[in-house]
């Protein structure tokens, strides 16, 4: 099942957006401030947040770029200000979509539903994959039972790959989905190199690799020995 953080103070606007979000495969959780959400977000795992920018006891912005320190996890804002300084502010602090005050709960749900489309689907809080262990919620990677130090790329393709174990996921859609951060231009090499600082951290003989495979001529798979690789554009 699907999670979802709304953090709201609003307690009539923050019950609508839950009870208007809430579905079957998908559970939505509800913080009207920072220190609930600070505490949420360390205790369990989550697939969205949407974060209103003015609380009681802070601003929302602090806390979308502590998140961004260490974590990809999609953030959809909520502000009552549609100057377009704020939202430059929020988008430039890591935020991937942002809605204002008054707005059509119909189009939430459209603006939450994308997002969790190209989140594709939910990682569980703990992977296990042959020697390792990855745990996206609370970026700790290990190898062996070791400790592996990733960077927040590393973090980001990883997660694609493992999520996707067993299928070939071109470089563009890679690029598109790792470097999604509005540049207008990625070096060609830098999923390269990525994947080389990954393949060091992580393979036995790196020349070698078991589990992050090259693809000739499409892209990259986190292989899955039980099926043949599978090509797809997500």
């Amino acid at each position: 099942m699907r999670r979802i953080l709304i953090v709201e103070d609003d307690i009539a606007l923050g019950e609508g957006i839950r009870l208007a979000l809430q579905h079957p495969e998908l559970e939505a959780v509800l913080c009207r401030t920072l220190a609930e959400t600070q505490a949420a977000l360390v205790s369990q795992a989550f697939g969205l947040l949407i974060l209103d920018i003015n609380l009681p006891d802070g601003n929302g912005l602090e806390l979308l770029r502590q998140i961004r320190q260490s974590s990809t996890l999609p953030i959809i804002l909520l502000t009552a200000n549609d100057m377009e300084t704020d939202i430059v502010t929020g988008l430039e602090s890591g935020a991937d979509d942002y809605i204002t005050k008054p707005f059509s709960l119909a189009v939430l749900r459209a603006r939450v539903n994308a997002q969790l489309r190209r989140g594709g689907p939910a990682p569980a809080d703990r992977t296990v994959l042959g020697p390792f262990a990855f745990d996206f919620g609370r970026m700790e990677f290990r190898k062996d039972g070791a400790l592996v130090e990733l960077s927040k790329t590393e973090q980001k393709l990883l997660r694609l790959l493992v999520e996707n174990q067993g299928r070939t996921l071109p470089r563009a859609v890679l690029v598109d989905r790792v470097w999604n951060d509005g540049a207008e231009y990625v070096d060609e090499n830098a999923l390269s190199v990525t994947v080389k600082r990954l393949r060091d951290k992580l393979e036995d003989t790196p020349s070698r690799p078991q589990y992050l495979k090259t693809v000739y001529g499409i892209g990259y798979t986190w292989a899955d020995p039980l099926r043949p690789e599978k090509q797809t554009g997500l």
